[in-house]
């Protein structure tokens, strides 16, 4: 029965929503600038949920049966568009269980993970560190697991391999995309063992990698920015229509600033943010690669690198690192890294140990925030 006093006045002349309104604002991520609201449709979230749910090669969460449910943690904020479609909205689609924690706490996280028997754990690069490195996550935790699916920056061969040694059966899937694809893009195929790959681009998705000087199209292997277009692309970013007119083109390509390349077999591979690349001597240098590689060394516990001006070179290379070991010096990690890459690659910006790496909810490392911190 409704209530005659109450004042729906508030409604009037408010028009039937269709697919293509505003259904969720998130923002950006901030990580190299200024967040900004991103608008995307009904259409956009619901389509982005069926690429990927409508495509068995593709499925991570199984459809609930009368005898089987796949249980899924969910710990990434479900305000962040990976946790809305990718974890939340996919997972319900599929009649899985999603066990909520409020934050992240190791201890929590993996009591949680054993009491409920998790089979679908969804994760950012950290959470993959968190797993692979830390004494006490040992094998019997992953003993219900199926798949572990990183997403929000891209993940190391030597990062994913330390989770699959502590359970051999599982599969790793690596996933692309953004906020302003509602988020997905592509995705690895079960089976696949190039774990750094972010795989295939899901159904009606056209990819293509061009030159970002001249914007024209470059060729298999060669590096450049990735543009997207597909019916996941976000309507344009909100109260700001010079940055919508700076990212998607007037084909209809959004440009992501993402850089990558694709492979003979049409995979993917993210190497960094075009803003974060560092310009040395004319070489471009990914944060991302040289992060991966000093996590090799035992007594690093967290590291993002960043690039700093240079008189000669244009910019060189700096590491902020979390030391697990206080004994570990800055001549130790230079020496660590100089056989390992290029000299142009080499940490000629010096290393600096924090007390931790700034970061945004989702766990990207906000390097415009560790400059502003440590560079001023």
């Amino acid at each position: 029965m409704i209530q005659k006093d109450i004042d729906t006045s508030i409604l009037s002349g408010t028009e039937r929503s269709s697919p293509n309104n505003v259904a969720v604002l998130p923002y950006s991520s901030g990580t190299t600038g200024l967040p900004k609201g991103v608008r995307l449709s009904h259409r956009n979230i619901i389509t982005n949920c069926l690429q990927m749910c409508q495509t068995p090669p593709l499925w991570i969460v199984r459809p609930a049966t009368s005898e089987m449910q796949d249980v899924v943690l969910g710990v990434l904020p479900f305000f962040h568009v990976y946790g809305l479609t990718s974890i939340l909205i996919s997972s319900l689609y599929f009649g899985a269980k999603i066990v909520t924690l409020p934050q992240f706490k190791p201890d929590v996280y993996l009591s949680t993970l054993v009491k409920y028997k998790a089979t679908v754990l969804y994760m950012v690069p950290p959470l993959i560190q968190f797993l692979g490195a830390h004494p006490k996550v040992m094998s019997n935790h992953f003993e219900t697991v199926r798949f572990v699916t990183s997403g929000a920056g891209p993940i190391g061969q030597s990062d994913a391999q330390r989770v699959l040694d502590k359970g051999s059966h599982i599969h790793f899937i690596q996933g692309y995309g953004l906020t302003e694809t509602s988020p997905l893009v592509s995705v690895l195929q079960r089976g696949n063992i190039n774990l750094n790959s972010s795989g295939i681009p899901v159904p009606n998705t056209y990819v293509k990698v061009v030159n970002t000087d001249t914007g024209v199209n470059v060729g298999q292997g060669v590096v450049g920015e990735l543009c997207v277009k597909g019916p996941q692309v976000m309507l344009g970013y909100h109260n700001n229509p010079s940055a919508t007119a700076a990212t998607i083109d007037s084909d209809g390509w959004l440009h992501t600033g993402d850089m990558g390349y694709y492979d003979k077999h049409s995979h993917l591979f993210v190497v960094d943010r075009l803003k974060e690349l560092i310009k040395v001597k004319g070489f471009q240098v990914a944060p991302a690669e040289l992060e991966e590689i000093l996590r090799r060394h035992p007594a690093v516990g967290d590291v993002a690198v960043i690039g700093l001006p240079h008189e000669k070179s244009g910019e060189v290379p700096k590491a902020f690192i979390v030391p697990k070991d206080s004994k570990l010096t800055a001549d130790e990690v230079k020496n660590f890294m100089a056989d390992k890459v290029s000299e142009y690659k080499r940490l000629e910006g010096g290393v600096q140990f924090v007390p931790s790496i700034p970061k945004n909810s989702a766990g990207k490392i906000l390097r415009r925030k560790l400059k502003e911190m440590y560079c001023k």
